[in-house]
């Protein structure tokens, strides 16, 4: 496999590959962002050092295959705090959990164990902010997501939640000039620039974050795909379909003309897919593992893609530390590094 830096001016396009030259463009950045590397590592920690069971409410992250690996491991997945027996362990998701939450597993006496992504629990500590100087709260976002589920619970009373344009007209609010937003930190990148547009266009005096929401990993898969989709005449997304991200990026290239689908791994390409197409993007969710994304490269070099080009659109370094309560307990088990992280 080589490694290549997409020059986004160029003109290599799908039409100057080949028939007898089939190749994939696998993208980079991709796969695993800081937040859910950290949020995995938590469990499997929190199972080496405590041993099996451990609760783990919702999914730790959106990835079938993720969850259904760490379940084997010991974790026990719940959809709510009440499904956790009185005084066990429990993990709360990357995704974030609301205050409700945290103070029914105050009452249940839980040992609990924070994996929320740093980059939510910003956009909490903004709602709680925004809330406390009195503004009405626009959320931007997906109302069936955990995010926003949890970011809406810090001040429900002030927060309503907008999924597109269209809902921005029906918006009122006590006083349009004091008026602030968030937004979920997975929306695809054009999407959130629409509907913020909207509302500076409705509340002219809006106030927002001092940095954007959307987190650094999302916002650099979709500049991935959006350099590499004139290229290719098919874009695969490695991704479980309850992924936002994953979503998202399936948006960003058929919202650019190409023809792209999310996969949760090879099994789920559609041979018909790939008739006529000479070159192939490859790209993943936030919360894919490799082994999947190998997986379906695999499966493409057996369907003729015999190239790999992987395609290097900017560099990606960014790490998160763990939570205090993991610190404490490997400390208290023993050294860091008679933990084992597999």
């Amino acid at each position: 496999m080589t490694t290549t830096a997409l020059d986004p001016t160029s003109n290599h396009s799908q039409a100057a590959a080949s028939p007898d030259h089939k190749r994939v463009l696998l993208l980079k950045p991709r796969g695993f962002c800081a937040g859910v590397v950290r949020a995995i590592d938590i469990v499997k920690i929190a199972l080496e050092t405590f041993g099996a069971p451990i609760y783990v409410r919702r999914e730790i992250v959106h990835n079938r295959y993720v969850v259904n690996e760490l379940a084997e491991k010991g974790a026990i997945f719940v959809h709510e705090i009440e499904e956790v027996p009185d005084g066990q362990r429990v993990i709360y998701s990357a995704h974030g959990v609301s205050p409700a939450v945290r103070e029914m597993s105050k009452a249940r006496n839980l040992k609990v164990i924070d994996a929320t992504c740093p980059l939510v629990t910003k956009v909490h500590i903004e709602a709680v902010k925004f809330a406390k100087q009195g503004y009405s709260l626009v959320l931007i976002g997906h109302r069936d997501h955990d995010e926003i589920e949890g970011t809406l619970g810090e001040a429900p009373e002030v927060t309503q939640v907008v999924s597109n344009v269209a809902e921005v007209d029906a918006l009122q609010v006590p006083d349009p000039d004091h008026v602030a937003y968030l937004t979920q930190t997975t929306l695809s990148l054009d999407e959130a620039r629409d509907i913020i547009h909207a509302l500076k266009l409705k509340f002219p005096n809006i106030v927002g974050p001092h940095s954007q929401d959307i987190c650094y990993a999302t916002e650099n898969r979709q500049v991935a795909v959006r350099n590499v989709a004139h290229n290719a005449g098919l874009v695969l997304v490695v991704g479980s379909t309850n992924s936002s991200n994953s979503n998202r990026l399936v948006e960003v290239s058929r919202n650019l003309g190409t023809v792209g689908y999310l996969i949760d791994n090879s099994q789920a390409i559609d041979p018909a897919w790939l008739k006529g197409v000479s070159t192939v993007a490859v790209t993943a969710g936030a919360s894919a593992p490799e082994i999947l994304v190998e997986d379906v490269v695999n499966y493409l070099r057996q369907s003729g893609f015999a190239s790999v080009e992987e395609v290097e659109v900017m560099p990606e370094n960014v790490r998160f530390g763990l939570p205090p309560e993991i610190i404490q307990a490997i400390g208290t088990a023993g050294s860091a590094e008679s933990v084992s992280v597999r």
